[in-house]
C-alpha cells in the first residue's frame, strides 16, 4: 500500500464513517476516484473496522520496556472480578496483595500474543518463589487471557496425583464454579484426561466456552491428549490455547518422553503460547535456545517477593553481590537449628544396602524438634489465629521403606510424652526448650505476642491426642488430607512432599536429605512461604552443610534474578542475553542431562570485590595464613614505593607492590575449599592474564586493616596493628572447624587506598573514583581477627568465633579491566552462539505488525 493510497484513505475515513457503503462509495466517485480506487479504499475501510471492533485493545501500548496489546482488566471482565471477590472473602486485602497480583498477573498476560492473531507459538517462564503463590498467579493469568479470549486451557501439574487433585480443585473453585457457564472441563477431581467424543461440542465456532484440561506429566496421559487434540484439528485453528506447566523444570526439560509429547500438544495447536512456572528455573534457563525446544525464547518474568514470605534469602541470609554494601546484607532470621554430622546415620541409612531393616533412632536434635512442634501447635491454639492446621516435616531420605520405619519410633515418642506429661521434670523440659527458643527469636520482632509456658501448658494434651504420624509417599495409603477438619501431623516423606504440594500451617522440618543440585535443594524446601499468625515460631535442623548450601543458593538466586530483571529494564530477549548461573564446589546447578548445552560464561572479577568468610578454626590451618601474611608484610614493606600510616584508624598501607608478591602470597594462602566466591587458581590467572593482556594489575597497594581499640597482632617489626572482631554466625557449631563470618570487608575499607574524604561514597562511587584515581592498581587487605571474637550483645544470630588461633581475613578489590577480554569463568549458561537474529528479518517484523 502507497503513501498516496494511505493518504487518501486518512482524508476520507470520516466521510466513510459518516455515510452507509453504497452511499460513501457514491460520493467518493463524485470527487473523481476511479471505481477500482473506490473499492480498495472501501475494503481497507472494512478491514480496518473489523480489526479494531475484533481486538478491543489499542494495537501497541507500552508497559515496561515492551510493546503489548493487553494494557490490563476491562469493566465487561468476567473471570478476573470473580478472583478478586474470591480473594477479597479470604482476608486477601486490595492493598497491596491484591493489587500486586493483578500488576504481575498483568505483566504475564501482555507478553502473550493477542489471541486473534492468526498463528503464534509462544514460549515464556515464570520464575516465582518456593510456595509463593505460584498457582494464584497462574490462575489470574489464565482468569484474564480467558477474558480477552483465549479457548484452551492446559495445565500440565506435576507428576504425582495429589499435586494435579489440589490444582484442578483449585481452578474449579476460582475460574469454574463463579462463572460455570463459560467452561467446559475435559478432566474431573479425581480424573485424569480420557478422550471425549465429538470434539466439535467443545471446539466448535458455536460453543462459546472456555475448555479447562489439567492433567499430570504423565506420558500416557499427555500422549491421549495429543492423539485426541489431532483428531480435533479441524476445530482448532480458530482455538487460541494457553499452556500453563506447573514445576516448568520438573520433567519437562531433558526428558525422552515427556518434552516432546508437549511440543507435539503446541505443533496441534496453530495458535499456542506456553508458559513455564517454576521457582527453580535453572534447568529452563539452560535449554538449547536454538533447537526446536521450550526455551523461553520471547520471555522470561521475575514474580516479586510477596510481603510476608519466608525465602530462602529471609531464613538464611546470603552473601553481598558486586555492588552492595556487605554490612546491609542481612543475616536472615536464627531459625536454623543444627543437626550434628554423628546424628545423621541414626535417621538415614549410609548405603542402599542399610535400607532393609533399618530403624531410626530418635536423636536428641530430633527430639527436640518434635517436642517443639507441639509446643508450636499449643501456643498457635492460644493465639487462635491463622491457618487452622499444623504440619511438621520430617524428609531423611527419598526410600519409601526409610519412611515406614519412622511410624514406630515416632508414635512411641507421642506416646511417652503423653504419659510423661504430668511429670515435673518432662514439663521443666519443655519449658526450658520453650523458653529458649522465644529467646532467640522474638515474637514482637514480627508483630506477635510471645505466649507464656503456662498458656500453651493446658493445651498440649489435645495436641499430643490429635497428633498423626503419616507416612507421605508413593507406597503409602495414608496421605494428608486437609480438607476435613484442623490437622495435627508429623509428616515423614520424600518425593510427594518435596514440589509443588503445600504442607499447610509447616512450622518444624527435621530435614537431612542428601542432594545434588539447585533445584532439587531449593525445592526440598517446603517451609518457605507464608506464616501468617506464626512468623516467629517457625524452625528448621538440619546440618550445617545444608545450611550453607542454602546460603549460597540464596546468592545464586538474587543474581539470577538480577539478570531476569534485564529483560524488562534493558533491550534484551532471551534470545541476545542469557542468564548466568553461578556455579559451587559441592553442588551441581541442576541434573547433569540438562546442562549438556550450556556453556561457561565469563565473569570479570573487574570492578568487584573479594573477601574470605569462610575459615577452618583448627590452629595448622590458620598458622598457615598468619606465616603466608606475615611474609607478604614483610616484602611489601621492602618493596613499596611509600607506606602510610595510619596508627589512629589502626591502618597500613603499601603502595605499589609488584603483583608478583600478590601472586606468591595466593599459592601459600588458603582460601576454605567451600567458598564459592574464593579460588586462588582463578584469580591469580585473572591477575596473570590482566597484566599480560594489557599491562593492568601490575602493581597492588597492600592495606592492613585492624581495630584500634583490639589487642595487638605483630606482622613484621614495626607494623602492628589491634586484632578485630568477627564472630561466626550461630549455626550450633557441629562442626568445630568450620566457621562462617558472613562480612569480613566494609565498603569504607575498599576506599582505603584513595585520596579524600569517601565517607560517603556508595559502592559505585568508590569504583568511580578508583577508575580515575587508580585505574590499574589492584588492592588487597589483610585483617587480623581476634580468635575468640565474642559477639555484641544484639547480635542474636551470633556466636563466638573461638578459633584454635588467630585468624587472617583477606579482601581483594579489582579495577575495572580496560581488556573487556580479560574475565574469570565461574558462571554457566545458556548457548546462544547457534541463535541467529538477523536485522532484515526483525525489520519485516516490524513492519507487518506496525
Amino acid at each position: 500500500m502507497t503513501d498516496d493510497f494511505n493518504d487518501m484513505y486518512e482524508t476520507f475515513k470520516a466521510l466513510l464513517d459518516s455515510f452507509p457503503p453504497s452511499e460513501s462509495v457514491k460520493r467518493l466517485e463524485q470527487f473523481g476516484i476511479r471505481p477500482d480506487v473506490v473499492q480498495r479504499i472501501r475494503e481497507h475501510h472494512e478491514q480496518q473496522t473489523i480489526r479494531i471492533k475484533e481486538l478491543e485493545e489499542p494495537h501497541a501500548v507500552v508497559l515496561g520496556n515492551r510493546d503489548t496489546w493487553y494494557t490490563g482488566p476491562q469493566a465487561k471482565d468476567k473471570c478476573w472480578p470473580a478472583i478478586v471477590d474470591l480473594l477479597g472473602k479470604d482476608g486477601w486485602p486490595r492493598e497491596p496483595a491484591i493489587r500486586a497480583l493483578d500488576d504481575s498477573s498483568t505483566r504475564v498476560v501482555s507478553l502473550l500474543n493477542h489471541p486473534k492473531e492468526k498463528a503464534f507459538s509462544t514460549r515464556g517462564l515464570v520464575v516465582g518463589h518456593v510456595q509463593s503463590g505460584k498457582t494464584t498467579n497462574f490462575t489470574s493469568v489464565m482468569a484474564k487471557a480467558a477474558d480477552r479470549g483465549y479457548k484452551l486451557f492446559i495445565v500440565l501439574a506435576g507428576i504425582h496425583n495429589g499435586l494435579r487433585r489440589q490444582t484442578q480443585a483449585r481452578l474449579v473453585q476460582q475460574l469454574v464454579e463463579p462463572n460455570p457457564s463459560m467452561w467446559s472441563q475435559l478432566t474431573g477431581l479425581d480424573k485424569d484426561f480420557t478422550p471425549q467424543e465429538n470434539p466439535a461440542s467443545y471446539f466448535g465456532k458455536s460453543n462459546k466456552t472456555r475448555v479447562l484440561c489439567v492433567v499430570k506429566k504423565n506420558a500416557t496421559v499427555l500422549r491421549k491428549l495429543a492423539r485426541w487434540l489431532e483428531k480435533a484439528s479441524d476445530y482448532l485453528q480458530d482455538c487460541p490455547a494457553l499452556i500453563i506447566d506447573d514445576e516448568a523444570d520438573q520433567a519437562t526439560v531433558a526428558t525422552s518422553s515427556i518434552n516432546p509429547l508437549i511440543l507435539d500438544i503446541m505443533g496441534c495447536l496453530p495458535r499456542s503460547a506456553y508458559v513455564g512456572y517454576t521457582a527453580s528455573p535453572f534447568a529452563n534457563l539452560l535449554i538449547d535456545p536454538s533447537a526446536e525446544d521450550l526455551y523461553p525464547k520471547d520471555f522470561v518474568v521475575n514474580l516479586p517477593k510477596p510481603a510476608g514470605h519466608f525465602g530462602t534469602e529471609v531464613l538464611f541470609g546470603r552473601y553481598a553481590l558486586d555492588g552492595e554494601d556487605p554490612e546491609q546484607v542481612d543475616d536472615g532470621h536464627d531459625m536454623i537449628r543444627s543437626v550434628p554430622v554423628d546424628d545423621v546415620p541414626c535417621v538415614r541409612p549410609e548405603t542402599r544396602a542399610d535400607v532393609e531393616g533399618f530403624e531410626p533412632v530418635i536423636t536428641d536434635t530430633l527430639r527436640s524438634a518434635v517436642e517443639y512442634f507441639w509446643l508450636v501447635t499449643a501456643a498457635r491454639r492460644v493465639r487462635g489465629t491463622g491457618n487452622e492446621h499444623n504440619t511438621m516435616l520430617i524428609h531423611t531420605s527419598v526410600n519409601t521403606a526409610v519412611h515406614n520405619s519412622f511410624k514406630k519410633p515416632l508414635t512411641r515418642l507421642c506416646e511417652h510424652a503423653t504419659a510423661s506429661l504430668p511429670n515435673a521434670s518432662f514439663r521443666a523440659r519443655l519449658q526450658s526448650l520453650w523458653e529458649r527458643e522465644t529467646g532467640r527469636v522474638r515474637a514482637d520482632d514480627f508483630g506477635e505476642t510471645k505466649v507464656p509456658f503456662d498458656q500453651l501448658l493446658p493445651e498440649l494434651p489435645g495436641v499430643l491426642d490429635s497428633c498423626r504420624i503419616i507416612m507421605d509417599n508413593s507406597s503409602s495409603e495414608d496421605r494428608l488430607d486437609y480438607e476435613n477438619g484442623p490437622v495435627v501431623a508429623i509428616a515423614v516423606g520424600g518425593n510427594t512432599l518435596s514440589r509443588g504440594l503445600t504442607l499447610e500451617g509447616l512450622s518444624v522440618s527435621y530435614f537431612v536429605r542428601a542432594v545434588s543440585a539447585y533445584d532439587t535443594l531449593l525445592q526440598m524446601g517446603r517451609w518457605f512461604g507464608f506464616r501468617k499468625g506464626y512468623a516467629d515460631l517457625p524452625r528448621i535442623w538440619m546440618t550445617d552443610e545444608l545450611a550453607e548450601w542454602f546460603r549460597h543458593l540464596a546468592t545464586v538466586e538474587t543474581e539470577m534474578r538480577r539478570d531476569i530483571d534485564t529483560y524488562m529494564t534493558e533491550d534484551e530477549t532471551p534470545l541476545t542475553f542469557a542468564v548466568r548461573l553461578r556455579t559451587h564446589p559441592a553442588l551441581r546447578v541442576t541434573a547433569a542431562a540438562k546442562m549438556r548445552d550450556a556453556v561457561t560464561a565469563a565473569s570479570s572479577y573487574g570492578g568487584k570485590r573479594v573477601q574470605t568468610h569462610y575459615f577452618h578454626t583448627n590452629a595448622e590451618w590458620l598458622r598457615g595464613n598468619i606465616d603466608a601474611a606475615k611474609r607478604l608484610v614483610a616484602v611489601a614493606k621492602a618493596s613499596a614505593t611509600k607506606l602510610e600510616q595510619r596508627s589512629a584508624d589502626g591502618r597500613y598501607i603499601f603502595r605499589n607492590v609488584p603483583h608478583d608478591h600478590v601472586i606468591d602470597f595466593l599459592s601459600s594462602y588458603r582460601f576454605h575449599e567451600k567458598s564459592p566466591e574464593n579460588d586462588a587458581e582463578l584469580i591469580s590467572a585473572y591477575i596473570r592474564k590482566r597484566v599480560a593482556s594489557a599491562g593492568s594489575l601490575g602493581r597492588w597497594n597492600i592495606a592492613i586493616v585492624g581495630n584500634p581499640k583490639g589487642d595487638d597482632f605483630t606482622f613484621a617489626p614495626g607494623v602492628v596493628v589491634g586484632r578485630n572482631v568477627r564472630a561466626r554466625l550461630d549455626v550450633g557449631n557441629a562442626d568445630p572447624d568450620f566457621a562462617d563470618i558472613k562480612t569480613l570487608m566494609s565498603r569504607r575499607d575498599a576506599a582505603v587506598d584513595l585520596t579524600g574524604d569517601t565517607a560517603k561514597l556508595n559502592e559505585k562511587g568508590i569504583m568511580d573514583r578508583r577508575r580515575v584515581e587508580l585505574p590499574d592498581t589492584g588492592l588487597l587487605v589483610l585483617y587480623p581477627i581476634d580468635k575468640v571474637s565474642e559477639p555484641v550483645p544484639t547480635k542474636t544470630a551470633r556466636a563466638p568465633l573461638n578459633a584454635e588461633e588467630h585468624v587472617i581475613g583477606v579482601g581483594l578489590v579489582f579495577p575495572e579491566p580496560r581488556d573487556t577480554d580479560s574475565t574469570v569463568e565461574k558462571y554457566i549458561s545458556a548457548n546462544l552462539s547457534k541463535v541467529r537474529i538477523e536485522e532484515e528479518d526483525y525489520s519485516l517484523l516490524v513492519s507487518e505488525e506496525a
